[in-house]
Formats: C-alpha cells, sequence, structure tokens
C-alpha cells in the first residue's frame, strides 16, 4: 500500500495562494489593456510553423494573420486565460488548481509543488507545439497549396494560439489520482467516481476529442500536461509502485 496519505491541508497554502493571484493579475491585465497592447496574443502560445506554410499562406491566404512564436510564451500561456465573457475558463482553472493543489503543496512542501507545477505547464506547452506543428505541416499545409478551402476550415485550428493554466493543472489531477486513487470525486457535484476513474475518463475524453477536433479546446495541451505529471509522480514515487491501482 501507498505511504502517501491525506494530512491536513491549508486552505490556501502559499504556492496555490500566489499562484491564483498571479492568474488573477493577469486576468485583471487582459481586461483592462487588452484593446491597447493585445496581452491575450502576445501571451498566448503560438504554434511553430514553417517557412514553407508562411510562404503559402502570404500567397493563397492574405487575410490569415500568421501567428508568431516566441519562447517566452512557453510560461506566459499558462498564466494567461479567455477573456470575458468567457469568465468560466479562468474560474474553473482556479478552482481546480484550489482543489487538487493545496492537497498536493500539503504533501510535497511549497518547493517540490512548484516546480512540479511549472514542469507541466511546460510538458503541456511542448506537446501542444509538436501536434500543432505535425498538423500545420501535414494537414494544413496541403490545403492551404491547393486553396482547399474547406480543408483550410477544418484543419486551420492549428494556427490559433492556446492560453489558460489547464495543461499544468492536468498534471496535479494525474498526481491526485495517482496518489489518491481510491478516494471519491463528485462529477457535476453529484456523481461520485474514484479519482483513478475520473482520471482515466478525463484523459479518453481529450485523447478522443482532439483527434476529432472541431472546438476550441487545446486538448493535446492536457494531454501533454498529464504525461508529464505521470512520468514526474512516478519516478518521484518509484519505490511505492503500487500506489496507482
Amino acid at each position: 500500500m501507498s505511504n502517501v496519505r491525506f494530512t491536513r491541508s491549508q486552505n490556501f497554502p502559499p504556492i496555490v495562494k500566489n499562484l491564483i493571484i498571479i492568474n488573477v493579475l493577469v486576468y485583471v491585465a487582459q481586461m483592462m489593456l487588452d484593446s491597447q497592447y493585445h496581452l491575450t496574443d502576445k501571451f498566448s502560445l503560438q504554434p511553430i510553423i514553417s517557412d514553407r506554410l508562411q510562404e503559402a499562406l502570404r500567397e493563397n491566404a492574405p487575410t490569415v494573420v500568421i501567428p508568431h512564436f516566441s519562447p517566452y510564451q512557453i510560461f506566459t500561456h499558462m498564466f494567461t486565460h479567455a477573456p470575458l465573457p468567457q469568465f468560466w475558463h479562468i474560474l474553473l482553472n482556479m478552482f481546480v488548481l484550489w482543489m487538487f493543489g493545496r492537497v498536493l503543496e500539503s504533501v510535497w512542501g511549497s518547493k517540490r509543488f512548484l516546480t512540479f507545477y511549472l514542469i507541466c505547464g511546460i510538458g503541456a506547452a511542448a506537446f501542444h507545439l509538436l501536434v500543432a506543428y505535425i498538423r500545420c505541416e501535414y494537414l494544413l499545409l496541403p490545403d492551404v497549396l491547393n486553396v482547399n478551402q474547406a480543408g483550410f476550415n477544418k484543419h486551420g485550428g492549428a494556427l490559433a494560439g492556446a492560453i489558460g493554466a489547464s495543461g499544468a493543472i492536468m498534471g496535479l489531477v494525474v498526481a491526485f489520482g495517482y496518489l489518491f486513487p481510491n478516494t471519491e470525486l463528485y462529477l457535476y457535484g453529484a456523481i461520485p467516481v474514484k479519482a483513478k476513474w475520473a482520471v482515466l475518463l478525463y484523459i479518453a475524453y481529450d485523447l478522443f476529442a482532439g483527434v476529432g477536433g472541431g472546438d476550441n479546446i487545446a486538448h493535446f495541451a492536457h494531454l501533454g500536461g498529464a504525461i508529464t505529471g505521470f512520468i514526474m509522480v512516478l519516478i518521484w514515487n518509484k519505490t511505492n509502485r503500487k500506489t496507482f491501482y
């Protein structure tokens, strides 16, 4: 059995509290300064696309804004959320960060928790960028070269920037499911499901929704955070392999 047990967690341990404060401050800055400084666009994780695709877009789709990736976006995207009226985006992310983060910070301590959170966010960004590049190069580029409007409408979402703390938070959710697999969670506030099954259901949803496309959610960023979180908690807990069952 696992030696990891629930401890009496603070309502707002320091790292969770400060992460929420930073996210809220960035959100307020977006609302106040977006129209003038375009903070959301600048802080979003823009896809990396090939020179060939950029040239094809200039020639065949001149009205499309070509994304510009900057390395700092790997960090800024995880503190940026969809502006009004999509207030639910930051509200839901901060609730889940508080719900799972306060337990994990109590178990690991602040330093390890912050390290875990940031690395999961970076892993989410890396996986999202990889999938976006592949989609742009092998799905979108042929449509642009052939001036296939229907194909562009289907695959053009690969050019969109990604924002939100969801990738890093997905790593927290996976870590919680690993360490406390039989803890009951309540889906939609009413349906009791053990943490291990809830995590697997959410991962399966992101996988199928990501492959199917059709929405504006960065499902592969979620999956990247989940994979990164699982690898990290597996390594940290490698002498305790019976935890995930």
